[in-house]
């Protein structure tokens, strides 16, 4: 019976899926399987957005060139592959690479998406792409040209409107997230630690209240305005007579602008 019942045993303990070994095959199988999941984990980069509201298709362009980086220390085969911008309709669409220091490796990749129009008949485009996930990593750019300074105020209102009426619609993990981000924005406004300050920070941060007016309207999402083209600023002076004190009222009702709605940003590029 003893000798039965061993026979049974080790009968038993050889019976499983693991009973017959793998074959060559099978083995190179799981080999490239475990390789190629290594190198798609690898391949995952961290991703920001970029909207960028304003501008036609070739100022829009012209903005782009602005972002790149040094494209003369680029590998020649990167350089080659510029991606394409699709802007002439409706949204557009592109990217950047953020590479290292020495143009050799990626570091993120930047999702930028453009749009000419104010029209309300867009904000179907624009709402999916914020989102409670996305809203924290998406920068808002308003385009205004120095060709035209006499029309910022009107784009400047129009653009608001526009994302306003986008912000109401949103679900609650959107207003929430929103909320969330400008309740980060007043505690740095006011000098209060944030989240990834340094002890030494925390302990020198100065309170300081809000100003009249700041943030009175908020709009929970960050943005900033480009000014584009500072090559033009010279024909407002010669062909305008502007002069310092046109250009300080023009500049700073753009960062009172903002500061009622976000935190104040302005910037301006020159395509050269």
């Amino acid at each position: 019976m003893y000798g039965a019942s061993s026979k049974s045993r080790t009968r038993i303990s050889n019976v499983g899926p693991h009973s017959r070994p793998q074959g060559k095959g099978e083995q190179e199988k799981n080999l490239w399987s475990s390789l190629l999941n290594g190198v798609a984990s690898g391949k995952k980069l961290p991703e920001k957005n970029l909207l960028v509201l304003g501008g036609n298709a070739e100022l829009q362009r012209e903005f782009l060139e602005t972002l790149e980086s040094d494209t003369s220390r680029r590998p020649q085969d990167r350089r080659r592959k510029k991606p394409p911008v699709a802007n002439e309709f409706a949204l557009g669409y592109t990217y950047q690479d953020v590479l290292d220091a020495d143009h050799d490796d990626i570091l993120a990749r930047l999702s930028i998406y453009l749009l000419s129009e104010s029209s309300p008949k867009f904000s179907a485009l624009v709402k999916p792409l914020l989102t409670a996930k996305t809203i924290p990593e998406t920068l808002v750019v308003i385009l205004l040209d120095w060709a035209d300074p006499w029309s910022w105020a009107r784009q400047l209102r129009d653009w608001v409107r526009f994302l306003r009426g986008i912000i109401v619609t949103m679900d609650d993990d959107c207003k929430v997230t929103a909320e969330e981000i400008m309740q980060a924005w007043q505690q740095r406004r006011r000098g209060a630690p944030y989240e990834g300050a340094s002890a030494a920070t925390s302990d020198t941060l100065i309170n300081v209240p809000l100003g009249q007016g700041e943030w009175d309207e908020p709009l929970g999402l960050p943005i900033c305005v480009a000014c584009h083209g500072t090559e033009k600023i010279e024909s407002l002076e010669r062909d305008h007579g502007w002069r310092e004190e046109e250009f300080d009222f023009s500049l700073q009702y753009l960062r009172t602008a903002l500061l009622k709605r976000t935190s104040t940003s302005s910037a301006a590029t020159n395509p050269d």
